[in-house]
């Protein structure tokens, strides 16, 4: 098949990384084959690393597709870490060194987000999974962002956050700072413990693995499922968190009228109707009624971005 005929998105993180190969059609693109790797951030494993995982997740896809490897038409890579101009330059060096593509271009990887779930390339993106982020374009093509600073300086109503917050209400109320909660009950249980001080051993080994801290914010939601109190803060606490950083790109860009598309994707929002739900009220405090669409595999979003590439390049 020639290379003018394919396409490929690709969504890296720091877990894994997603390839879907496709062929330019009216509409969404035609995906012909699905690929995955190990993690790409370059900020977490490395430029080696990295490029690896990139090019099985690629190989891969072809595979599936039952089609030999070529250079394709266009690739759009949206990879978290890339903000740096350095980690962009070694990509784009890497996928000329190798012939990847005709048209290479590494993206933020909130970007395709925003593309699947708003065809005209306009509106807000939130993420909200190990970490947090909102990422908006207008009309005019201007953007900006709000959140994303990692777990030191924000990443507020991820599931990193929400995690932390279950935790430090068990340990409040074990000291008799807080109330009590079913949060200490649900985490013992899913541990294996016998008390809230047995969490330190439990826990903190794990601390530098944020994704597995951010795994453990799924008991909060089921406790606040049960109308425990101090699940149900932590949870109008993060919707409310969310709601900010969408109302922060929204004024910016002026994009905040009724219906404004708002993709939304990460575990936190996909997985949790009662997150969703709690977010659409704060935005509605703040006067924002947005059209909200779930995005469960950004990769397409990269995907139809090469298409974008393809059809401006004629």
């Amino acid at each position: 098949m020639p290379a003018e005929r394919l396409i490929l998105g690709i969504d890296g993180g720091g877990t894994k990384t997603v390839a879907w190969l496709a062929r330019p059609a009216v509409g969404e693109p035609e995906i012909l084959g699905r690929g995955s790797a190990g993690p790409s951030n370059i900020q977490s494993v490395g430029l080696a690393a990295a490029t690896e995982s990139l090019d099985q997740a690629i190989a891969a896809a072809f595979d599936a597709a039952g089609i030999q490897r070529v250079t394709l038409a266009a690739a759009v890579v949206a990879l978290a870490g890339s903000d740096r101009d350095e980690n962009r330059a070694q990509l784009h060096r890497w996928a000329q060194d190798h012939h990847v593509a005709q048209q290479w271009v590494v993206v933020h990887d909130a970007q395709p987000v925003l593309r699947a779930g708003s065809p005209e390339n306009w509106g807000v993106a939130l993420i909200a999974g190990t970490g947090s982020l909102a990422f908006g374009r207008n009309r005019d093509g201007r953007t900006t962002r709000a959140g994303g600073w990692g777990f030191l300086f924000g990443d507020e109503g991820s599931g990193y956050s929400v995690a932390l917050a279950g935790l430090r209400a068990v340990m409040h109320a074990h000291d008799g700072r807080g109330p009590e909660t079913a949060l200490t009950a649900a985490f013992l249980a899913r541990l294996g413990l016998q008390s809230a001080t047995g969490l330190i051993l439990a826990v903190y080994p794990h601390a530098a693995d944020r994704a597995w801290v951010a795994s453990l914010a799924d008991t909060v939601v089921e406790c606040s499922r049960e109308a425990d109190s101090a699940a149900g803060r932590i949870l109008d606490q993060a919707a409310d968190d969310l709601a900010a950083m969408v109302e922060a790109v929204a004024r910016r860009l002026d994009v905040g009228q009724p219906g404004f598309p708002l993709a939304l994707t990460g575990g936190m929002l996909l997985a949790s109707a009662e997150v969703r739900e709690r977010l659409a009220k704060s935005l509605k405090r703040r006067g924002l009624t947005p059209n909200e669409v779930l995005v469960p595999h950004p990769v397409l979003g990269a995907v139809c971005l090469a298409q974008d590439l393809v059809a401006q390049a004629g």
